[in-house]
C-alpha cells in the first residue's frame, strides 16, 4: 500500500521530512536532559529565560513572549506560573494596558540562565554544530532560513 498519492511527494522526500523530525526531536530531548541533569531547569523554561534575557529591560508581553517560545498563551501561564514560583520571573502590568502583563527576567532568573547556558551551547554544539562542516553551515543556514519563513 503506498501513502505517497498525487500529493507532489516522493519516497525520498518523505524520508528527508522524517529525518528533520528525528534529529530534531533527538536534539531536543538531548538538551533537555542535559539542562535538567545539571540544573533542574526544563529546555522551555530555558527558552523563556533566554529571550527574557535579549529583550530591552528583560520584559517581554506574555503575547510576545508566547510567539517567541512557540507555546500558547495558556501554555506560557502555566510556565510563567512555575518560573515565578522559583523566584526566576516576575510580573508586572503594562502602564498603557490593564489587561496585559510582562514577564519580566529576575536577578536570580539572570544568574540561573548564567549557570544553565555553558550546558546548553554544548549541547547545541556536539550535538548539532560539530556534525556540520565549514561549507555546511551556510547551506544548512539557508534552508532552514526558508523553512522558518514557511510557504508564500
Amino acid at each position: 500500500m503506498t501513502l505517497l498519492r498525487d500529493e507532489g511527494l516522493t519516497t525520498e522526500k518523505l524520508a528527508v521530512w522524517r529525518m528533520l523530525q528525528r534529529a530534531q526531536v533527538r536534539i531536543t530531548r538531548h538538551l533537555e536532559a542535559e539542562l535538567l541533569v545539571g540544573h533542574d531547569l526544563p529546555l522551555a523554561s530555558y527558552e523563556v529565560l533566554t529571550q527574557l534575557a535579549e529583550a530591552p529591560a528583560r520584559r517581554l508581553r506574555m503575547n510576545d513572549l508566547a510567539g517567541r517560545v512557540l507555546l500558547s498563551r495558556s501554555g506560557l501561564t502555566r510556565l510563567i506560573d512555575r518560573l515565578q514560583r522559583d523566584g526566576l520571573v516576575s510580573r508586572e502590568a503594562c502602564a498603557d494596558d490593564a489587561r496585559g502583563l510582562f514577564a519580566v527576567l529576575t536577578e536570580r532568573g539572570a544568574e540561573r540562565l548564567a549557570e544553565a547556558t555553558p550546558t546548553y551551547l554544548r549541547g547545541v554544539r556536539t550535538q548539532f554544530l560539530d556534525m556540520l562542516g565549514a561549507d555546511e553551515i551556510g547551506p544548512v543556514r539557508a534552508v532552514l532560513a526558508k523553512l522558518d519563513h514557511g510557504p508564500r
